[in-house]
């Protein structure tokens, strides 16, 4: 176990160096830069933003110059909000979509896992056909449409919810429902698809010729073994909504780092569009292991090579 642990972070390491020389290049390579923008800047200022911020050297000097920062875990200031650290944002940032993304998960797995092993349990009848509507139309219906009937509805009509801001325990339902409802539809199929596959296998039947009960049958054998490529799926998703959903936070105005994000890459600022990318990469390939150790953990058959 610890010999492959070691050999995952290595990988890892790889990867995440990887996303951040893509990203540093390709970036580069789109039109503009972050002191365009700027109004009434004459070339000479402009000049001088350059040198301070190191912009005006080799392309190639300014990568090995970010990489050996980042690799110290200094991301360099922000371009455009001056005198602020891009360390310093995805500090404050994060907390706030990591709480609301935390949550668009829990409740993904409380309601999707379930509600996939009763359409699986009443397979072809009128409960199975109605999860999987509701699972389909969660699937197609985009994000930002889920926000716009949300906001209309609970917001706007009944006034029952507040639609902006996340000063409060109800402005966090309405972005928690939208943002939790694709991952739910999707762990409901996935969870319905992998039940029925294993309640047809040969144990599982020698469990019920034995006189297992319903609920033993159901909760020891199949819901440990169906489990597991919901797990797979939660892991990337964990780390893409912990990080935040650029449409549900803007939409709601959320100030989290999706929102953050955004503006970094509208005003092209360099070091947050470049930290923010290694900071999510980071997560999602630190999930992925964190996954595969589960995997172990709920089926000690697996073998970890």
């Amino acid at each position: 176990m610890a010999k492959y642990i070691v050999k995952r972070l290595l990988f890892a390491l790889v990867t995440i160096w990887a996303v951040a020389t893509i990203t540093f290049f390709l970036m580069n390579m789109v039109p503009g830069g972050p002191f365009l923008s700027e109004k009434a800047i004459s070339p000479q200022a402009t000049a001088a933003l350059e040198a301070k911020y190191g912009l005006d050297k080799p392309l190639f000097q300014q990568y090995l110059t970010y990489m050996g920062d980042a690799a110290q875990g200094d991301f360099g200031d922000s371009l455009k909000q001056r005198g602020r650290t891009v360390m310093s944002i995805i500090q404050n940032k994060f907390p706030v979509s990591a709480r609301i993304g935390g949550l668009s998960v829990l409740v993904a797995l409380l309601i999707g896992i379930p509600l996939g092993c009763i359409a699986a349990l009443n397979r072809g009848k009128f409960l199975d056909s109605l999860i999987s509507v509701i699972a389909t139309c969660g699937i197609a219906v985009p994000s930002f449409v889920i926000c716009t009937v949300l906001m209309y509805f609970l917001g706007v009509n009944l006034r029952l919810l507040p639609t902006m801001g996340l000063t409060s325990w109800k402005h966090y339902i309405m972005p928690v429902m939208a943002l939790s409802f694709y991952p739910t539809a999707y762990i409901m199929r996935l969870m319905r698809s992998s039940m029925l596959d294993v309640l047809s296998q040969d144990y599982m039947r020698t469990a019920k010729a034995k006189g297992v009960s319903h609920f033993a049958m159901l909760f020891k054998h199949a819901l440990r073994n169906a489990v597991l490529p919901v797990i797979t799926y939660v892991g990337p998703l964990l780390a893409y909504l912990v990080t935040g959903s650029f449409v549900v936070e803007k939409v709601f105005t959320i100030p989290g780092l999706g929102g953050e994000f955004i503006t970094a890459i509208n005003g092209r600022d360099y070091t947050v569009i470049m930290g923010s990318t290694i900071f999510l990469a980071a997560l999602i390939v630190m999930m992925n292991v964190i996954v595969d150790i589960l995997y172990k953990l709920v089926d000690p058959r697996i073998k970890l090579k």
